[in-house]
């Protein structure tokens, strides 16, 4: 099946299970209905005062079809800027619009079926009539909720079909695009595609798409971020050792016996044990593809201030804009927040990775034991204490 109708016990169309055992980084699968009876959290004129503001990462496509011209412009804009375009053929796009609305965040715990550290962000992208970013294909798996109005997708299925991009425009668009599937998406239907599905969505009348992507760097970026975490932390007289060779039979020549050395001695420090690895990822993960950073606290606070305004009723606030993940170690647990490690109870890590404010009563069940890992969280800008409320 490449389509199926979701049901109340299952947005997928199936268990989860089923879903990422058939179909996940595998094929496609368009479910309609997913999000029964579907209100989109965002109107068309919230994400164009969004995409005005000036740390908001936006872009504005526009194509003409008589010479199959495509421009590209990123924010932020001004109002002016659409209210010169035409009525048909553009698209505006913006990204990790769910760090700036708590009712677009509030869309991601359906997914939690995946680990949290695989999704990046939820990009909205609102379209007038015939508005489009062209023919392409995604390098991660990508989820398209449609939220207003009508798109028509199509795919490519087909593993063999051209993947060459065209050179006369700045997007990465396909040169051939042969469709294998069509649908018309109407509210609450989403489309999922795996890595490396050509697609190519137009809209039919003023359209607004939700699109969750996930974290998937290349192997070239984890391999090379991983070296430098090793290397920083490999001591200096660790080197290069050929202690029982044979003589040298040729001047400069680089022998198999040499070249054997050398890969057991790099190997042995990449897989030395699981803890670097752990430690590393952990870091990586939390940091990829960061839009912004935390911002820390101008006056840190201490322990002690802490521990009072939680006493008098104080929340712990997260920012959005920071990422958690935690890997077990012991009984306890590494929290990984924004590429920063901090070893706490695996409780409190569980509860952190849920970015759902802490309320007094919470925080208190945790003290003082992590008063340490809350105070840093704090200080670091990931965690705010909210206003206090008086105990009745």
């Amino acid at each position: 099946m490449i389509e199926v109708q979701a049901s109340p016990k299952h947005f997928l169309g199936m268990p989860a299970a089923r879903f990422l055992r058939e179909y996940w980084q595998q094929k496609p699968l368009l479910i309609r209905k997913a999000f029964a009876n579907f209100t989109s959290p965002l109107s068309p004129d919230d994400l164009g005062g969004l995409a005005c503001e000036d740390h908001a990462l936006s872009r504005l496509v526009t194509h003409d079809p008589d010479s199959d011209q495509w421009t590209l412009r990123s924010g932020p804009f001004e109002e002016s800027d659409f209210a010169a375009l035409q009525d048909s053929n553009w698209t505006l796009l913006v990204q990790d619009v769910d760090k700036w609305d708590a009712d677009v965040a509030a869309l991601l715990p359906r997914f939690g079926f995946l680990p949290s550290w695989r999704l990046d962000d939820v990009m909205v992208s609102y379209a007038e009539d015939g508005g489009s970013v062209g023919a392409h294909v995604d390098q991660y798996d990508v989820f398209l909720l449609q939220g207003l109005g009508h798109r028509r997708w199509q795919i490519d299925t087909d593993p063999n079909a051209p993947k060459r991009f065209r050179e006369d425009v700045e997007l990465r668009l396909l040169r051939e695009f042969t469709p294998s599937h069509e649908w018309l998406l109407e509210p609450g239907d989403m489309l999922y595609l795996p890595p490396g599905i050509a697609h190519h969505g137009v809209a039919e009348g003023p359209c607004l798409t939700f699109s969750f992507g996930m974290r998937a760097p290349s192997v070239a970026e984890m391999l090379s971020d991983f070296a430098g975490h090793v290397a920083e932390r490999l001591p200096e007289e660790l080197r290069y050792s050929d202690a029982g060779i044979a003589p040298a039979k040729l001047a400069g020549e680089i022998d198999e016996a040499a070249l054997e050395k050398i890969s057991q001695t790099l190997l042995a420090s990449l897989t030395e044990n699981a803890v670097p690895l752990r430690g590393w990822f952990g870091s990586f993960i939390t940091r990829y593809r960061a839009a912004h950073e935390a911002v820390p606290r101008e006056k840190p606070i201490s322990a002690r201030e802490l521990q009072r305004r939680i006493d008098a009723g104080a929340s712990l606030e997260f920012n959005p804009w920071s990422r958690f993940a935690w890997s077990r170690e012991g009984r306890d647990a590494i929290l990984f927040v924004s590429g920063e490690s901090h070893r706490c109870p695996r409780k409190l890590a569980v509860r952190l990775c849920q970015r759902e404010a802490l309320d007094a009563v919470e925080s208190m069940a945790f003290l003082p034991a992590s008063i340490n890992v809350l105070v840093d969280l704090v200080n670091g800008g990931h965690l705010a204490p909210g206003r206090a409320r008086r105990k009745t």
